[in-house]
């Protein structure tokens, strides 16, 4: 059996609302998780809404690339 493209690929969720700020010197940083995804179900960008410990509330967290 050939070895082709793996189907779940494992992608970074960024906080939005965080990397908007960001332009603030004050920042502590970006709220990131790491997940796994259906390239086959799911073959545009995922968002999530995941808490988010620097905003201190539930935001969208985008998928990045690598």
């Amino acid at each position: 059996m050939a070895k082709g493209k793996d189907v779940r690929v494992k992608v970074i969720l960024e906080c939005t609302s965080c990397v908007r700020k960001s332009v603030n010197k004050g920042s502590r940083g970006v709220s990131r998780y790491i997940t796994q995804k259906n390239r086959h179900n799911t073959p545009s960008r995922l968002e999530l809404r995941k808490f988010c410990p620097i905003c201190s509330k539930h935001t969208i967290h985008g998928e990045i690339k690598k």
